[in-house]
């Protein structure tokens, strides 16, 4: 578990990440490039709470893959109006092309008066897909990061990340989008009227089989409950359900596999799929419900699906938003 934090996370140099993406393309010589890189094992905090803690009950959280966040205005309008005080974040931009350079976790968290934190993903060692770079105004990233972040209107406490198994699946036979780095989940302490408990984001891997989805989970449940024993859990994000099965995602082992460990799913209504065509990505061949929240000792009122639509009807991603309603503890 990585708990080191920093005010900014350092910058690749551009002959660190040439060097990354000439290297040879094996598991070994990935587990070497990622123990030599100081911001794939820190956490960037930012931002400013507006409210003081503790969050009264009920309250909102909302979980968003923003799918690179090209519109971080609009963004910030469309999370604004679900009243969300805990923001999980999946596929967050910093220093790229394709985004302008800019860093939109750190603006959607300005706008919303919320503390922040962030985690790399990956070092995209590269501009992205071919529709990505139709948004690019220069030809290189001056960061290159992508990753996942947790928001709050309150303050944050002891924020984590949590490297998930995996297989090296984008550096090795990344096509079009190589990358240095492994799926995770990033987290925080957030303090309540009754008491503190776990926010988690994550975002699980899509290139590969539900048995593979299933062991992430299993493994970041096992971390979990070895440091934070005791404490209700709340966990949303893109689990990427149904992708090798046409779209079913009852085929998906980590549901089984999370409620036999106490964890209940919310992503009402079931039938209603998540993924959605957008400015980056074509129209879903079938329907696919990729995003869920998992409670454990947390009580769950309504769960929604938002449409990912601006107020002009232009989407803000491919997936839509999804938001619950926390009553209280159980």
């Amino acid at each position: 578990m990585i708990t080191r934090t920093v005010a900014a996370l350092d910058v690749p140099p551009f002959s660190d990440r040439a060097g990354i993406a000439a290297m040879e393309r094996t598991a070994a010589a990935y587990d070497a490039a990622m123990a030599e890189r100081p911001e794939i094992i820190s956490i960037e905090r930012g931002g400013t709470s507006s409210a003081a803690a503790p969050l009264a009950f009920p309250f909102t959280v909302a979980a968003w893959n923003l799918e690179r966040c090209l519109f971080p205005p609009e963004s910030a309008i469309h999370l604004a109006a679900t009243g969300a005080t805990v923001v999980l974040l999946s596929e967050m931009d910093n220093g790229m092309a394709r985004t302008q350079q800019r860093h939109p976790t750190a603006e959607l968290a300005g706008a919303l008066g919320m503390s922040y934190a962030y985690g790399v993903e990956f070092i995209e060692l590269d501009l992205g897909s071919e529709t990505e770079r139709a948004f690019c105004r220069d030809d290189f990233n001056e960061k290159g990061f992508h990753g996942n972040a947790l928001m709050a209107a309150v303050p944050i406490e002891d924020p984590f990340m949590i490297r998930l198994w995996g297989e090296r699946i984008w550096l090795i036979n990344g096509g079009d989008q190589p990358r240095l780095g492994e799926r995770f989940a990033i987290g925080a302490v957030v303090r309540t009227e009754s008491g503190p408990f776990l926010a988690v984001s994550t975002h699980l891997e899509s290139a590969t089989s539900a048995a593979y989805r299933e062991r992430q989970v299993r493994e970041l449940i096992d971390v979990l409950d070895a440091h934070f024993s005791g404490l209700p859990v709340l966990i949303g994000g893109d689990l990427n359900t149904g992708l090798q099965d046409d779209g079913n995602f009852e085929a998906e082992g980590l549901f089984a596999m999370s409620a036999a460990r106490g964890f209940d799913r919310h992503g009402s209504p079931l039938d209603v799929p998540t993924l959605r065509q957008s400015l980056i990505s074509a129209a879903p061949a079938r329907p696919l419900k990729l995003d869920w929240f998992l409670s454990r000792g947390v009580r769950i009122g309504d769960s929604r699906i938002t449409p990912s639509l601006d107020a002009t009807g232009r989407p803000l991603s491919d997936h839509d938003l999804i938001t619950c309603v926390v009553d209280g503890f159980s």
